[in-house]
């Protein structure tokens, strides 16, 4: 990886996929990262497969809202009320979540980006893998999301009811560890499901929140080259992994793909150019080709990973895609797939 900045310095359109020494399946956490790879593991990895459960476990309350507000009795306000109330609290650790996410890919930044990029990506390969899992993660839940359009009418309803002064009454504790009044829990309750509201707004909430975060560290830190050298090579990583190793599993090859094309969105929002102009050292045409290739060679990829899904996240979530000095045999390609 010595060469990995003078590599990825090769810009062009048509431009070689620079070769990586660090491998994305076989990683080891350093002595010197430990503390905080365990700190951020814990924050922001071990949490993933339980969200995603709940995600997918997701029951709709729509048809208890819909006979509540078609018959506003006591008793169909309570029905409806029970049944949002899981949901609210679903939300509530999907949005906490994304606060800690907001706290912890800076500190990885930190470490992968200050300095010389490809020495920092080589002494620390297990924050590298790390923020690639991130990455995995935050791919399927905005898949999942966008499966679940209800939570929104859900969530509606049980803002709907706040505003008529209503609150779910949990135990609420101030700051100094003081229990709050009634009328003072009800007011941050209401300021919480405000946040919420706006977090699950988006479409892709969980990629949004990477994107500002990566954004605001980049702008704060005038750091672009090094993080935008940071993606190109998590991206060259993945598309090595899925191009040039023949027996790969279908799990590893998802998760690949996921990571190549949310490196491919990142760096597209944080480079001034964008992602796929001429001068991008990420090659747009090759990882198209590598997603296309995966799917006729790879059998049992995981829903979420399928080209079509992997190919409209790359069309919905770019910033550059649709920019004048975009090539039109690029722009072509990713909107044909």
């Amino acid at each position: 990886m010595g060469q990995l900045i003078s590599s990825l310095s090769s810009r062009g359109g048509e431009m070689m996929v620079p070769e990586i020494s660090f491998d994305i399946e076989n990683t080891t956490v350093s002595h010197e990262e430990s503390q905080l790879y365990g700190e951020l593991s814990a924050l922001l990895v071990q949490p993933g497969p339980s969200l995603l459960s709940s995600l997918r476990q997701y029951k709709s309350a729509s048809t208890e809202v819909r006979n509540a507000i078609a018959s506003p009795t006591q008793e169909n306000e309570d029905i409806a009320w029970r049944a949002v109330l899981p949901i609210v609290d679903m939300l509530r650790e999907f949005h906490g979540y994304s606060s800690d996410l907001r706290e912890g890919v800076p500190r990885i930044l930190d470490v992968l980006c200050q300095g010389e990029v490809g020495k920092n990506l080589e002494k620390h390969q297990g924050l590298t893998k790390l923020f690639a899992d991130i990455l995995d993660f935050v791919f399927e839940f905005d898949h999942l999301k966008m499966r679940s359009p209800t939570l929104q009418n859900d969530f509606s309803y049980y803002r709907r009811m706040l505003q008529r002064g209503r609150y779910s009454g949990r135990q609420s504790m101030a700051d100094d560890g003081e229990s709050m009044s009634d009328l003072r829990s009800a007011m941050v309750e209401d300021d919480q499901a405000n946040r919420i509201s706006l977090f699950i707004a988006y479409p892709t909430p969980m990629l949004k929140c990477v994107i500002d975060t990566t954004t605001e560290y980049v702008t704060h830190n005038r750091l672009q080259r090094s993080v935008g050298d940071c993606l190109t090579a998590i991206w060259a990583a993945c598309f090595q992994t899925v191009s040039k190793k023949r027996t790969l599993s279908a799990e590893i090859v998802g998760f690949c793909l996921k990571v190549m094309v949310v490196s491919i969105i990142l760096y597209d929002h944080i480079d001034p150019n964008g992602v796929f102009s001429k001068s991008s050292p990420i090659n747009i045409k090759n990882s198209v080709k590598a997603i296309q290739n995966a799917h006729t060679s790879v059998f049992n990829i995981p829903e979420e990973s399928s080209a079509s899904n992997l190919m409209s996240a790359l069309r919905y979530n770019s910033k550059h895609l649709n920019d004048d000095t975009t090539p039109k045999g690029v722009k072509n390609l990713v909107m044909a797939v």
